[in-house]
């Protein structure tokens, strides 16, 4: 058997929406309803629940006692399509994100005046865009789907009352699915190729905590790259798994994909008693994403209307670009029980006009956000937040490689709702 290299955008082809992510790329900010209500501005420096876990570890040196923090985010998009042309012929209905939700826990117990641990369980990336059947766009990505888990077990030592650090290694699970129907030939349309793989690798978040004056805390974080080479297999339907070269439909594939590292600094300033300001900046390296490579065995060169290299989607070059996400919010302590949030952000997009794909036809985007934290008790406290998001106007323009003449074009305008809802309970 010869083994064939067949190349795909993953795009990164990962539990939640694409474009209408409330971070950039296919990232995911939801791991913190308190701080989505500041437009997650000053992340890395807030330290006010146990989802300090992800924001910043060295956080947990701030926090009394045993703290459990959970939640949910739920992301609301919506797509239109306009301006539409090239020679694919289909539907444009704009909605191929399906509403989605972002679960998340965390766990933090300072031991002493020095130590504390804890984890986490979240999602740090994800993506779902799904055409309806027969799109237009369904010749150059019918379905992306991907899902990051991540635990997260974490310590944090503080050296003084103004300086502590954190670390948590990460174990990350990454799952996929990416579908494309394929027109490859004349004598041969409605092809459906989809290909499915998982795999598990190790990660790390580190963190600095320091209490610069009575009133300045200041953050940064790092969160590690991790490296998967994701396992499973391509499955070919339609009349292309007739043709003489396909032995059968199915064959063993394999993918190597790296998401990226980013840093972020963030800074908390309390203005009086009653009133804080949050500001932050988040570098993602995003231009590790070129393109993704899918080895399929088993794929024969016995002949017939194609030729292997022909089999699925040919090629999609990324060409992503490194990013930078800005933030500023405030918080407003309006009764012992009542604090009100609101923030805004300022997000790029890592892809380019070049080599935008229908998966992730994203562009930078404006997110404002508010929240509400209302503690129902002296030991559990309810956190609400929404989120409106803004992307501008980007254009997707496709062309199949040689031999197939498909093309497509078009004009996408994305938004989206989000909604939180956090629970943070200390005993």
């Amino acid at each position: 058997m010869k083994k064939v290299m067949l190349k795909t955008t993953l795009s990164l082809a990962v539990a939640m929406a694409s474009s209408q992510l409330f971070a950039s790329g296919f990232a995911l900010n939801e791991q913190s309803v308190s701080g989505m209500g500041t437009g997650f501005a000053g992340r890395s420096s807030s330290a006010d629940d146990a989802s300090t876990v992800f924001g910043n570890p060295a956080g947990m040196a701030r926090l009394e006692g045993q703290q459990i923090t959970g939640g949910v985010a739920a992301i609301d998009a919506s797509t239109d399509i306009s301006n539409t042309g090239g020679n694919s012929r289909g539907t444009n209905k704009g909605d191929m994100v399906p509403f989605t939700a972002v679960p998340f826990g965390f766990y933090t117990n300072k031991l002493n005046d020095q130590w504390a641990v804890g984890f986490g369980v979240y999602a740090p990336f994800g993506l779902v865009t799904d055409y309806e059947k027969g799109a237009q766009a369904s010749g150059f990505g019918s379905k992306s789907e991907v899902k990051v888990i991540t635990f997260q077990p974490t310590v944090s030592y503080a050296f003084n009352d103004r300086v502590s650090v954190g670390f948590g290694p990460t174990f990350n699970r990454i799952a996929g699915v990416l579908e494309s129907e394929k027109t490859l030939n004349p004598a041969v349309s409605d092809t459906n190729v989809k290909i499915k793989g998982d795999d598990t690798a190790l990660g790390f978040n580190i963190g600095v905590l320091v209490q610069a004056t009575d009133t300045t805390r200041v953050g940064l974080t790092y969160h590690s790259k991790v490296k998967y080479k994701l396992e499973g297999h391509t499955t070919v339907s339609g009349p292309a798994a007739t043709q003489p070269f396909l032995r059968n439909n199915r064959y063993d594939a394999s993918l190597k994909i790296d998401t990226p590292e980013s840093y972020d600094l963030s800074v908390t300033q309390d203005l009086t008693d009653a009133w804080k300001l949050y500001g932050g900046a988040t570098w993602t390296r995003w231009s590790r994403l070129k393109e993704i490579t899918v080895n399929n065995d088993g794929v024969t060169a016995a002949g017939g209307l194609l030729a292997p290299s022909q089999l699925g989607t040919i090629t999609e070059e990324q060409n992503w670009h490194d990013t930078w996400a800005y933030a500023v919010g405030t918080s407003y302590q309006l009764t012992k029980q009542v604090v009100l949030r609101t923030g805004l952000t300022f997000d790029q997009s890592p892809t380019n006009n070049t080599n935008r794909s229908p998966r992730i036809p994203t562009g930078d985007r404006t997110i404002f956000s508010v929240g509400l934290g209302y503690k129902v008790m002296d030991n559990m406290t309810i956190d609400l937040a929404y989120s409106y998001l803004k992307e501008e106007d980007v254009k997707v323009n496709q062309t199949a490689a040689a031999p197939s003449t498909a093309s497509y074009r078009a004009k996408y305008e994305n938004s989206a709702n989000g909604f939180g809802l956090g629970m943070t309970y200390t005993f």
